[in-house]
């Protein structure tokens, strides 16, 4: 009992420590638990992980599954139907088919364990490139929505694969048996949660919501039974949990419940992911280091080609670029089939020894190129020429307004109805496409670029409005805007004080912090309250 005690102690503090010095690289904590997994082996002299701690630890991906499935929005899917069905399925098509000719016929590696390979490493990681770029306020950009787009279909993908791999542990039917039984399975399984769903499931958690305790133990049940009833039928657990996920979708508990679920699914999936690194033979891998290196480079630039030419053709170079590099790398999803494939013993487990790491790898180098984006697009593609002729000397005493999201479109609507001269700057076409539609005045173009703030008369300029959130691109504009002259007025939001500290070198007037002035606002309306 205490070495089992030590041991849980020593993981827990490893993965503590390790993730706190990761995080000041960028590097995610899905890294750190990896890494945990072959410390503590290493430490311990652990050959291999029991049975009970992986089955414990694929709950996690059975809540992970659960919360996805609270998050597929038919209304968003169809919002997006482009950059979901069309670019998301041209990219998982030909990566697939692509990959399965290297790996097969190439290679010489047996059918099944092909199409499983090929399947798994053409997801790249949605945990790490949406976290990445929500946080850049890079996701509402042309690629960013591109990618996303990509992203949601690789989500739905996953749920045929995991179903395939379940097809492939059957090795004694014909695969149109199989198939017969899974699509009879299939319509058991969604008849009975879409009843439960639509007539059960709201007045169950209605009652059960009375008690916090209840409530809890209320949706822990209904993923569990939906996963054990997924499994009984000859599913994996993680589809009846992505299922049960979509039944809960339309009721109004859908956001509390993935709140309440999120420490079990972290913790869970930490320890899947220990359980990941627990099983690599760092021996192996040692030995085999140039392969993984030459891999992780091959499979990021024959992913990153493939995505760059299902985009290309509805979208600028540097875009497809942009969204090409965001999803170049193979994502945890990648890991759980493998895993999973593994452990039905469809795959040799020298080859997994050597694919996990080569996608550990190139989750590591995502951060760093996904931070570094446009100075790796620079290197290879120029930025596009505005796509609208600006002459010089036509404005004066107006207001530049650099950006047309939410916050844009607002002060533009403002400043029409009070008639005051303006000009917007957007470099995403779509918007400026929208607002040409609606009679705004806006150029397509780079609010970071000197020429083109001159050809707008920015000294003339009565100020100039920053809409953006990415801090990065403020300051770039405050630099150009005050090169050109700093008796210009400026005018700046930012999220937090330490933005504001920073921008204090620039001696703006006009510093806006969001969050001291929601603050202000809601303990406003919060006075006026009746007692």
């Amino acid at each position: 009992m205490n070495d089992v005690m030590i041991v849980i102690i020593s993981t827990f503090a490893i993965a503590t420590v390790l993730n706190i010095i990761l995080r000041k690289f960028g590097v995610p904590t899905i890294i750190g638990y990896i890494f945990t997994g072959v410390v503590i082996t290493s430490l311990f002299g652990l050959e291999h992980t029991s049975n009970e701690i992986k089955d414990i630890a694929e709950f996690g991906i059975v809540f992970l599954m659960f919360t996805i499935g609270l998050e597929f929005s038919i209304a968003h899917l169809k919002s997006m139907k482009e950059e979901v069905f069309l670019n998301g399925l041209l990219q998982i098509t030909l990566s697939s088919l692509i990959f399965f000719i290297i790996i097969h016929i190439i290679i010489g590696i047996d059918t099944k364990s092909s199409i499983i390979i090929a399947s798994a490493i053409s997801l790249s990681s949605t945990a790490i490139v949406l976290k990445v770029l929500n946080e850049s306020d890079k996701i509402n950009t042309t690629f960013g929505k591109k990618a996303l787009g990509i992203l949601l279909f690789q989500d739905i993908a996953v749920i045929p694969i995991l179903l395939m791999v379940d097809i492939f542990t059957n090795s004694t039917q014909s695969i149109s048996t199989l198939l017969f039984y899974t699509l009879i399975n299939a319509i058991i399984a969604l008849s009975i949660m879409f009843i439960f769903g639509k007539y059960i499931v709201e007045k169950f958690l209605e009652v059960s919501s009375k008690s916090n305790e209840i409530y809890i133990a209320s949706i822990l049940l209904i993923v569990l039974a939906s996963s054990y009833l997924a499994h009984t039928l000859g599913f994996s657990y993680s589809l009846g949990a992505f299922i049960a996920g979509m039944t809960i979708a339309e009721t109004k508990y859908k956001h509390q419940i993935e709140a309440d679920l999120i420490p079990f699914r972290d913790l869970l999936l930490g320890l899947f992911f220990i359980t990941i690194g627990m099983g690599i033979d760092i021996n192996l891998v040692m030995d085999n280091i140039l392969l993984i290196l030459l891999l992780v480079v091959l499979i990021m630039s024959i992913k990153a080609l493939i995505i760059y030419f299902v985009i290309i053709f509805k979208s600028y170079p540097r875009v497809a670029f942009k969204s090409a590099l965001s999803l170049s790398q193979i994502g945890e999803f990648s890991l759980v089939i493998l895993s999973l494939a593994s452990g039905y013993s469809l795959l040799d487990n020298s080859i997994v020894q050597i694919l996990i790491p080569s996608i550990v790898i190139s989750m590591i180098f995502t951060p760093f190129i996904l931070n570094h984006l446009a100075d790796i697009v620079d290197i290879i593609i120029k930025e596009e020429p505005l796509e609208v002729e600006v002459s010089s000397g036509g404005y004066n005493n107006h207001i530049i307004v650099c950006g047309y999201s939410a916050t844009g479109k607002s002060i533009v609507k403002k400043l029409k109805k009070r008639k005051i001269p303006y000009i917007i700057i957007e470099h995403n076409i779509k918007l400026v496409e929208q607002a040409k539609r609606g009679n705004k005045n806006i150029i397509f173009g780079n609010a970071t670029q000197t020429s083109l703030l001159e050809k707008l008369d920015v000294k003339k300029a009565s100020s100039v409005i920053i809409t953006m959130e990415n801090f990065k691109k403020i300051t770039m504009i405050i630099d150009r805007v005050k090169s050109i002259s700093s008796d210009i007025d400026v005018i700046a939001k930012v999220v937090n004080k330490k933005e504001v500290e920073l921008l204090k070198e620039y001696n703006l007037k006009h510093v806006l912090n969001r969050s001291d002035i929601m603050s202000d606002i809601l303990l406003d309306e919060a006075l006026s309250c009746k007692l």
